[in-house]
């Protein structure tokens, strides 16, 4: 269910006085739009939905530690006694009024610890909200504490010494993916009705298809980053939603897009075509499936099995697909990423490198890729720059055959949690700790938009998989409309449900 801004609300009428839930529903299973409207139709109160999302975080967080810095639970209910008495009055802040809502702990929140996974940042505590939490609490959510990263978001498994490990919502033994897996995996067990992310290589797309949600890499630009040191060159990772249908996810896009002048390449584009209904006719849709670029990527046995059924979906909705190549190799490809991610990751983890104290407590990969950027040129960047440029032509070429590329969301299943990464996928060894994650890296040096859709489960543990669905530049929109007919083709992925939910 779609909800914009300015739409009547079903039943409103249904009950007069907040504090009577007539939903006959729990209200952590609907949508967060229908969500919204039973608030805003007074059919539930925001003090009874913080009280059934405040019960689940306490059921489920215990075991996969998906949400930390929660807040007091008699704050946040009087916090929620007040979005109500804004609605009596007949204020309506926006479609999150009265929504509980955890950030990504790569964004600051006002007053809250924002520590980036690191014990050098145990006491940080934010001064001013980042932007995407500006625009959440001006829609009316409620923030009840932060979703778990691996440390400065590097690697995508959710772990760091300072809160721990992140679990899988659909098996606690494995990893949750990440950079935001927290967020992922409070989606996937309902603890959370939406969730903001962010993604410099995968980080919205590995833990939503490991968790059986969806995953969205707007285009470059599209939600702007505040603060930012330089809002010239760090346009490589973005902020952007997730959620449990395409619907919601394009709502809570429509939140978070939007020109903000502090932002100074972000888009002009009126953010709220986002929220409009996004049924579309997508038969006739050319997909090029690009899968393991010509087996030149290993892939865990079972990934493109599982991709392959997604595309059979979207062949159900009226796509025809067919094979696609990048003419830039593999290696290419590679080189590109390292250079960048080398000299991007120095620039924000210097500060603590250049203290031989703080160094000796960041993560082995931090160390790595600041030494990496250390030994680069400035012509090495600028390399790296020109091969980024050469990709995005690259891309231009397909999506003149194509109109969206598909790829696996991830080249393995989800791995054991107490691994720091997988060394090796069949058979080919991982020589870094991202090497596994090779699939994602195209479409984040692309800037197109991106997103990661439920795929279907299998491999040896019968874990979920997603694929990556690519649009060309700044086409968001038909994304959305592609994604959300296609959500309408694999409702029994989307209705099997994490095993510690049916229990």
């Amino acid at each position: 269910m779609t909800l914009t801004p300015d739409a009547p609300l079903p039943d409103a009428q249904a009950a007069d006085t907040p504090g009577t839930n007539t939903l006959g529903t729990d209200p952590t299973a609907l949508p967060a739009a229908a969500l919204s409207a039973a608030i805003r139709a007074k059919r539930i109160s925001c003090r009874e939905v913080m009280v059934a999302y405040l019960d689940r975080i306490g059921r489920f967080n215990p075991t996969v530690n998906a949400i930390i810095a929660l807040r007091d639970r008699d704050t946040l209910l009087a916090e929620a006694d007040a979005r109500d008495a804004q609605l009596a009055r007949g204020e309506v802040l926006g479609w999150m009024h009265g929504l509980p809502h955890a950030v990504k702990d790569l964004a600051h929140v006002r007053g809250m610890p924002s520590s980036l996974g690191s014990p050098l940042l145990a006491d940080n505590i934010a001064p001013a909200d980042s932007l995407i939490v500006e625009r959440m609490r001006r829609a009316g959510a409620i923030i009840v504490g932060k979703t778990n990263v691996p440390e400065f978001g590097l690697g995508s498994h959710t772990f760091n010494t300072l809160h721990g490990t992140t679990l899988n919502a659909y098996d606690p033994s494995r990893s949750a993916g990440g950079s935001s897996g927290g967020a992922a995996v409070g989606l996937a067990l309902r603890m959370l009705p939406v969730a903001d992310g962010s993604d410099f290589g995968g980080s919205l797309r590995n833990p939503a298809a490991w968790n059986n949600v969806f995953g969205l890499r707007p285009s470059a630009g599209r939600v702007p980053a505040w603060p930012s040191v330089d809002g010239f060159v760090t346009q490589l990772s973005t902020e952007g939603p997730m959620a449990r249908d395409v619907g919601d996810l394009a709502l809570l896009l429509s939140t978070l897009a939007g020109r903000d002048a502090r932002a100074p390449l972000s888009l002009d584009d009126a953010p709220g075509v986002f929220a409009q209904p996004l049924a579309s006719e997508v038969r006739g849709t050319r997909i090029g499936w690009l899968g393991d670029y010509a087996r030149a990527l290993p892939m865990e046995p079972g990934v493109l099995d599982v991709c392959r059924q997604g595309l059979a979906a979207l062949e159900a909705v009226g796509c025809t697909v067919e094979e696609a190549r990048f003419t830039t190799s593999r290696e290419r490809i590679w080189e590109t990423w390292l250079g960048i991610r080398h000299w991007l990751v120095m620039g924000s983890v210097m500060p603590f490198y250049q203290d031989p104290e703080k160094r000796a407590l960041l993560k082995p990969e931090a160390v790595w890729e600041t030494e990496g950027g250390l030994k680069m040129s400035a012509l090495d960047a600028l390399r790296a720059s020109n091969l980024r440029s050469a990709l995005y032509q690259d891309f231009l070429g397909l999506f003149t055959r194509f109109d969206a590329l598909v790829l696996p969301s991830a080249q393995c299943f989800a791995f054991p949690a107490e691994w720091t990464w997988p060394k090796e996928i069949d058979g080919t060894a991982m020589d870094t700790y991202h090497r596994w994650m090779e699939v994602v890296f195209p479409a984040s040096l692309s800037g197109c938009p991106v997103i990661s859709v439920p795929a279907g489960f299998g491999g040896a543990a019968d874990l979920p998989m997603g694929m990556q669905i690519i649009a060309p530049p700044r086409q968001d929109l038909k994304l959305l409309r592609l994604a959300h007919a296609y959500e309408q083709a694999i409702g029994p992925v989307l209705r099997r449900l994490p095993p510690l939910m049916q229990g």
